[in-house]
């Protein structure tokens, strides 16, 4: 009897599906896209409708040879490809390479590896979907198009070597325009006035009560703004000798609502704020859970649902089975009458679930001995977050003060947690502190002390850089992306120089203030954040069956070539010149850009090939050496080496610190 070939992308995924199916199916992995389009041409034929010309790639061809032998001996092809436009178009493709019609051919559909959701997928296969192969198509030629007109222009202003993509250059700009609005930011000088206030009496029996502190609000019915220090010396001695007055006091109770569980971006938001996880790495993780962890006798499992998604859905048996959880664990009081819902944005692809668990039953600490430390960090938050967001409101008494002293009042507020809610699960950041302020009892025209009066200096700040959690948020806030895509384009950018990470923030390089000034310039329609997020839902609207895709880019192709043509004939090679001469020729020597950083090149290449680095200017610290340090890039990142190498091996991740 022959077996049934299925087909995965990722040999983890091969072996946790494998033990599930049993000894009657074979599994091959296709390591990703076995075709695409061709890396020495554009391979988008613009003439005839935009067809493009995918190729196997280089890497893929002797596995889609083990695959074409495999399937000789099937009778049934499952393509069990991941459940998005990429793993559709996996499938669609490896079909047609096949090219073997007395197949049978099924689409299988999955969102966790799990034995009850594989033999539910295999037991209703479903036919491949033409519109979301559609919708992959219309993307990669878009880019493709963007890509390859867009590159050469920036080699012929800046340098050789450089690139430009569609979505990538929208976040680029965001990061730019950010730090342009950091370098124009003119500080704004504020004041804040507190004082400290202590019961005037003691009640007969009772220990004095403790001073606290209270901030000036209000001058009348007018918020108090302060803006110079001999405003505030002026309130300052005008309190002075004062006696306070208790004029309002108001108790309310605040329900904090727990959290849907995540989507993609907001896991790589969360891993950010609490692990300091770059959202490549928080992606990779992800990946491995939902893909199969050995779990000793267990075997290979998939600890969470498939992690590329935009959709906050849950699966109505994981949410019956969460709820038992909660009930039975935490106790019927933290269990909500029927189960909360969430909405998803308005382009999420309903179909989809949120990630979660795929059972609450494996706890984190139950799996904690065969995960990875990393491993277990990111399932932890998963698993937290989904278990939290089925759970109900915490619950806090809020107390606010007011203290008239004249017709200044002062304010201040406290609040004391009533009910824990999800809170006994999943902490937000935003309130870790919300218990600790407790206020002194007070009642209401009762006199307070005034004992003192302190005014402190401040000033308006920036608008923060982005962190890669930021970014995130807002390529998704704007429409810009899909979950695939948002650690994408944050590699691409900073692989190219055009942003680098510090301390957790994106700062954009020399190199990347150029490269977007100059597509600004001339391509402001591609790289406006609207008409990219435009663009999103005409993808969309592909897998909707809504548009063609071929229009779709035609419509794109003809206003892009206009500018495309325009640029062509005005932009002119940026010459920067030094006072340095060419120690060959004699020649000026001129400043150029490669992908490695800026360097010293003669102004009479190609017939002089002269050229030499930008040193740091400091001294290799290296006994002996007489070397000066420049900054390198690897794939490691930045790092600072001896120009004397390989004679001096000397590097280091930061500068000496005799030379800051």
């Amino acid at each position: 009897m022959s077996k049934s070939l299925v087909i995965v992308e990722s040999p983890a995924k091969a072996k946790t599906i494998a033990k599930i199916l049993g000894n009657n199916f074979e599994i091959i992995p296709s390591m990703g896209h076995i075709v695409d389009l061709p890396k020495t041409k554009m391979g988008v034929d613009i003439e005839n409708g935009f067809k493009p010309s995918f190729i196997v790639a280089a890497k893929r061809r002797k596995i889609l040879s083990q695959i074409k032998s495999a399937a000789k001996n099937a009778d049934t092809i499952y393509l069990a490809t991941d459940p998005d436009r990429e793993g559709e178009a996996i499938g669609w493709h490896i079909k047609d390479k096949l090219n073997q019609k007395n197949k049978h051919y099924h689409r299988v559909v999955f969102h966790e590896i799990t034995p009850q959701a594989i033999k539910e997928a295999f037991n209703h296969p479903i036919e491949l979907d033409a519109h979301k192969v559609n919708a992959q198509t219309g993307r990669r030629v878009l880019d493709r198009l963007v890509g390859y007109f867009l590159s050469p222009l920036l080699w012929r202003k800046i340098a050789g070597g450089l690139s430009a993509g569609r979505v990538q250059s929208v976040a680029l700009r965001l990061i730019v325009e950010r730090e342009r609005q950091i370098q124009k930011f003119q500080p704004q000088e504020y004041w804040e006035i507190e004082a400290e206030f202590k019961k005037a009496r003691a009640v007969a029996g009772s220990r004095a009560s403790k001073p606290f502190i209270a901030m000036l609000e209000k001058i009348g019915d007018t918020k108090a703004e302060i803006k110079n220090q001999a405003v505030a010396e002026h309130i300052v001695a005008s309190l002075k000798g004062k006696q306070g007055i208790v004029s309002s006091i108001k108790e309310t109770e605040k329900r904090k609502n727990p959290l849907p569980p995540f989507i993609t971006s907001t896991l790589q938001q969360d891993a950010f704020y609490k692990l300091r996880y770059a959202s490549a790495r928080t992606m990779i993780i992800a990946q491995q859970l939902y893909e199969g962890v050995e779990l000793g006798s267990e075997g290979a499992v998939g600890l969470i649902t498939y992690m590329r998604t935009d959709s906050v859905n849950v699966a109505v048996s994981a949410i019956a089975e969460v709820r038992s959880f909660i009930e039975t664990t935490y106790g019927k009081e933290y269990l909500p009458d029927t189960p909360n819902s969430y909405k998803s944005r308005k382009q999420a692809q309903g179909a989809h679930e949120a990630i979660r668990p795929t059972s609450v039953v494996r706890t984190p600490e139950s799996v904690k001995e065969y995960l990875t430390s990393e491993q277990y960090k990111v399932y932890a938050l998963i698993y937290k977050r989904f278990i939290a967001s089925q759970m109900r409101p915490a619950l806090y008494a809020v107390t606010s003060v007011e203290i008239n002293v004249d017709s200044y009042v002062f304010r201040l507020s406290g609040s004391k947690l009533i009910f824990k809610g999800f809170s006994a699960v999943y902490e937000v950041e935003d309130e870790q502190d919300e218990e600790k302020k407790t206020l002194p009892p007070l009642v209401k025209d009762e006199a307070l002390d005034l004992l003192t009066v302190s005014p402190s200096q401040h000033f308006t700040k920036p608008p923060p850089r982005y962190s890669e959690a930021t970014l995130v948020k807002t390529l998704e806030e704007e429409g810009i992306g899909r979950p695939s895509t948002y650690a994408p384009i944050i590699q691409t950018i900073v692989y190219r120089d055009y942003v680098r990470r510090l301390k957790g923030y994106l700062y954009p390089t020399e190199l990347g203030f150029k490269v977007n000034d100059l597509l600004v310039e001339y391509f402001s329609e591609v790289m406006d954040v609207k008409f990219t997020a435009r663009m999103e839902e005409e993808l969309d609207e592909i897998e909707d069956g809504k548009q063609a895709w071929d229009k779709v880019i035609n419509d794109f192709y003809g206003p892009f070539k206009e500018r495309l043509d325009h640029a062509n004939e005005t932009i002119q090679k940026e010459v920067v010149t030094t006072d340095e001469v060419c120690t060959q020729c004699g020649k000026p020597m001129i400043v150029k850009w490669s992908r490695k950083g800026k360097f010293l090149s003669c102004s009479d290449f190609p017939t002089c090939r002269f050229a030499k680095s930008i040193t740091t200017g400091i001294k290799c610290p290296q006994e002996g050496c007489q070397g000066e340090l420049i900054e390198r890039r690897s794939r490691r990142g930045l790092f600072y080496g001896c120009t004397s190498y390989p004679k001096c091996t000397y590097i280091a991740k930061t500068l000496p610190e005799s030379s800051k």
